[in-house]
């Protein structure tokens, strides 16, 4: 993978521009509903200084200016957005999917429901309400598979993946922003589905801890 980070910033003096980097984050409202930046622990190198330089309420990026091993400095550079949550509903032999279009890749894809966790939700709460917003059925039941890091050479992004049982419609008002059509596909079809191009991490990451956890 090629490095297209400010090549500058490795070899600047240390002591030009030192700040201290804000509490690395920690206590600063990263989003305009208030919640906070999603670190996770103590960094191992130092951070000598926290820039933001976008911050379009669901979308904050920057960068980290942090020194490495052997004394060199570089800006690492990240974007964060809030936690996700990626729904494997089953019902009746059958897996929901959505289908729509994703101008940012330029091409219409099967996908698994998911979407942005609320301020107060957890996964499996955010899961649900997903599922119907999108797909029209509520659960009866949720559980919680796996939460990952995304992406993490640039991106601070949770995802936790729930799987949902006991599927029963319901009349939901969907975003306003969202241009999607429901599918149900077999379940011995999902995961070939899911292989196909083009496809995205999170619906087959999803599919295949169902199905090692037993839930297809």
């Amino acid at each position: 993978m090629v490095d297209r980070r400010d090549p500058a910033a490795d070899h600047r003096d240390p002591a030009v521009d030192r700040r201290d980097p804000a509490s690395d984050l920690r206590d600063l409202p990263a989003f305009t509903d208030g919640r906070t930046h999603s670190l996770p622990g103590e960094p191992e190198w130092p951070v000598r200084e926290v820039v933001v330089e976008y911050d379009e309420g669901w979308f904050v990026g920057g960068y980290d200016r942090v020194e490495q091993p052997d004394g060199t400095e570089k800006r690492y550079y990240w974007a964060e957005l809030s936690p996700a949550t990626v729904v494997i509903a089953v019902a009746d032999g059958d897996v929901l999917f959505v289908e729509q279009y994703r101008p940012t890749v330029r091409n219409t894809q099967l996908e698994l429901p998911a979407g942005i966790v609320e301020p107060g939700e957890t996964y499996a709460e955010a899961g649900a309400r997903e599922l119907a917003e999108e797909t029209g059925f509520t659960p009866d039941s949720t559980a919680l598979l796996q939460e990952v890091w995304c992406s993490t050479g640039v991106l601070r992004h949770r995802r936790g993946y729930v799987v949902a049982e006991g599927l029963e419609p319901v009349d939901v008002e969907a975003d306003s922003n969202e241009f999607l059509e429901p599918r149900a596909v077999p379940i011995d079809e999902a995961l070939s589905l899911a292989r196909s191009p083009p496809t995205n991490d999170a619906t087959l990451e999803g599919l295949l801890l169902a199905e090692r956890d037993g839930f297809l």
